[in-house]
């Protein structure tokens, strides 16, 4: 495949020679095009050393200009890659300006285009950048999401370019065709994912063992599918799956008011995240210190709301999904919490030494009302397909 790096200023442009690399050792032909603040920060020399082929970083040079190189360029790339993509470079693409060579190239494409903003963290969090990036991927392009850490600047946040493998999984991500399911195609999905966290004092807390795999697979196998996905989730150390919108919560309380904030706007809610049942009446605004003679600790716990029953009670309810995670008696516990919250659905989630919490297999049982569907053990990417479309399923036989 024809791959055109495009290269925006910024100090992450070093990441795109190892990005380079990739797209080569998997058999790509590349070309680089640099615009002229990204020169500032790498040598074209290095890129052309990698790639074969001579940088292009000017819409006025004679000689490569004669022939409307530009618009061969376009013509020859199979994709764009847009790595490290600016603040500045994405608000230009966003008003269909093309004032350089890179803005010109990417107005006057019809390939696909996959965008990686790389900033400081408070120019990304930017309503202005933020209503860019939204407006651009409304339009087609494809945008990876900054990684958070450390930054250049010296401050810690959202903004850093994702490391060179990610993007260039995130690519291939893309090359795969969707799975044949027609019912989530442009379809809004909500997925609660990961624990909760309830803070006993700055130092402790309650929580639980769940690692958020399951829910975040089911993200990421919807999103290929063709769904429109906001995951909510819990604390957890996942990268969050490619254009999947993710907003993060630590209590039950910050996951309850996200899944109310954005429950109606989709048509179906699946409940993945392990909740806690209970939050400490009281936290410590400081460390609790054992005292001399002590025995024991008393601690006073208040009830947690139920999330997933709280939407299945709202009357403009979407299609609710809930999980029981079991380590006996699972179908029975789960039949019965499907018909105490009045849920469309269940997933029984056997719990055990190699299935479920922080493991990489799953056995599920999907429960409904009328059906019942014993799922293989697999993997949890491969559950995540089959509960997809046995979702899809019970929709399409309820519509019908």
């Amino acid at each position: 495949m024809k791959i055109l790096l495009a290269v925006s200023g910024g100090i992450a442009a070093y990441k795109s020679l190892e990005l380079c690399r990739q797209f080569i050792k998997a058999g790509h032909h590349v070309q680089v095009v640099m615009s002229e603040s990204a020169k500032q920060f790498i040598q074209p020399l290095s890129f052309q050393a990698l790639s074969g082929h001579a940088v292009r970083d000017s819409l006025f040079d004679n000689e490569q200009e004669a022939g409307m190189g530009h618009i061969e360029l376009a013509r020859w790339a199979d994709w764009i890659v847009l790595a490290p993509a600016s603040a500045n470079t994405l608000a230009k693409i966003r008003m269909g300006l093309a004032d350089n060579l890179l803005s010109t190239l990417i107005l006057a494409t019809d390939r696909p285009v996959l965008m990686v903003p790389a900033m400081n963290r408070l120019m990304w969090q930017n309503p202005a950048t933020q209503e860019n990036i939204q407006i651009l991927q409304n339009r087609g392009y494809h945008v990876l999401q900054p990684a958070s850490g450390p930054q250049a600047c010296g401050e810690v946040g959202a903004g850093r370019m994702p490391e060179a493998l990610e993007i260039f999984q995130a690519w291939q991500a893309l090359q795969i065709s969707p799975i044949s399911q027609p019912y989530w195609q442009g379809q809004r999905l909500l997925i609660s994912a990961g624990p909760t966290f309830e803070d006993l004092d700055p130092v402790r807390f309650l929580g639980n063992r769940s690692s958020g795999k399951m829910g975040f697979a089911i993200a990421e196998q919807a999103q290929k599918m063709g769904a429109k996905v906001t995951l909510i989730a819990g604390p957890v150390t996942l990268a969050t799956p490619f254009n999947v919108h993710r907003i993060d919560v630590r209590s039950a309380q910050q996951m309850f008011a996200a899944v109310q904030a954005h429950y109606a706007q989709n048509a179906v809610f699946i409940s993945a995240a392990a909740v806690a049942d209970f939050a400490l009446a009281q936290s410590s605004q400081h460390k609790i210190k054992k005292q001399p003679g002590q025995d024991g600790l008393t601690l006073q716990l208040v009830k947690n709301p139920d999330i997933v029953a709280w939407v299945a009670a709202q009357s403009d309810k979407p299609f609710v999904v809930g999980f029981a995670a079991e380590t006996q008696n699972v179908l029975e516990y789960a039949r019965a919490k499907l018909h105490a919250k009045k849920l469309d659905m269940i997933c029984a989630n056997q719990v055990g030494e190699n299935l479920g919490f922080e493991r990489e297999q799953n056995q599920l049982t999907l429960l409904s009302a009328q059906h019942e569907k014993i799922l293989p053990t697999s993997t949890k990417s491969e559950q995540a397909q089959q509960l997809l479309a046995f979702i899809a399923e019970q929709q399409t036989s309820i519509k019908a």
